[in-house]
């Protein structure tokens, strides 16, 4: 049992708005199913673009980054050339082989700071052809998500238009069917129905079966849920069984 019956409120009439508002959140389910995945589409999707914007915008900080770095390796390359012109210059002047090999050297130096500017801008201009193929790449793969999006997103809006009046009633409905369900009750209710994959809780036992789980339900049983005495579960499945149909038997 989920609880005693409390004794301003029959039992049967517990089962019966037990019933009405498994019927409401059945035909909710039923709207929502026509819907699938699709809500679940659109929202990997709008994280599959976010993660995609992301990448791009890192990869242009690098570049911007990268280029920072080959402008100023030019500007060293230039400031080299113009120290080798005037340490040229100054070999002209010189008074002995002692000064003329220590501005050798510094030429020397410098010469090598231009090779060392020239293949640092050269590795960075190679990482920026890399970056940039990889942005061509990811663009192209985020404008056709950004498509993909916007027909999920236009059959998700059709559905949902489709279904929406129906669903606004059916959700003023339903807030009305839970006033008279205490609230153990409704907790109880909202427990199994999150516990089962077909969302049905409450249901009646047809052909001697439960009508979620489809086990059998003894006799003695079945004479204890027509009774209305209290409330009754199945053994099996745990759903509440709120009648036996006879109609279908």
């Amino acid at each position: 049992m989920i609880s005693n019956p409390s004794t301003d409120t029959p039992v049967a009439s517990k089962l019966e708005a037990l019933l009405n508002l498994q019927r409401i959140d059945s035909q909710l389910d039923e709207i929502r199913r026509v819907r699938g995945d699709l809500p679940e589409e659109v929202r990997d999707l709008e994280d599959e673009i976010a993660g995609y914007e992301v990448r791009v915008s890192k990869f242009d900080e690098e570049i911007a980054g990268l280029n920072d770095q080959i402008k100023q390796r030019k500007q060293a390359a230039k400031d080299a050339e113009g120290l080798i012109k005037k340490y040229e210059e100054q070999q002209q002047n010189v008074r002995n082989n002692r000064e003329y090999e220590a501005i050798a050297k510094e030429i020397e130096l410098q010469k090598l700071e231009i090779q060392i500017s020239e293949k640092k801008i050269k590795e960075a201009q190679y990482q920026i052809d890399l970056k940039n193929t990889e942005i061509a790449g990811t663009k192209q793969r985020l404008e056709e998500r950004k498509k993909d999006l916007t027909n999920k997103k236009g059959e998700l809006e059709t559905i949902v238009a489709e279904s929406e009046t129906e669903e606004k009633t059916l959700m003023d409905e339903r807030g009305k069917a839970t006033q008279p369900i205490e609230d153990r009750l409704l907790m109880a209710y909202t427990r199994i129905r999150g516990n089962v994959r077909n969302g049905l809780a409450v249901v009646t036992v047809k052909r001697d079966a439960c009508g979620g789980c489809f086990n059998t339900v003894p006799p003695q049983r079945q004479a204890d849920i027509i009774s209305h005495k209290k409330i009754i579960v199945c053994e099996h499945c745990g759903r509440v069984l709120a009648d036996v149909d006879f109609k279908a038997a």
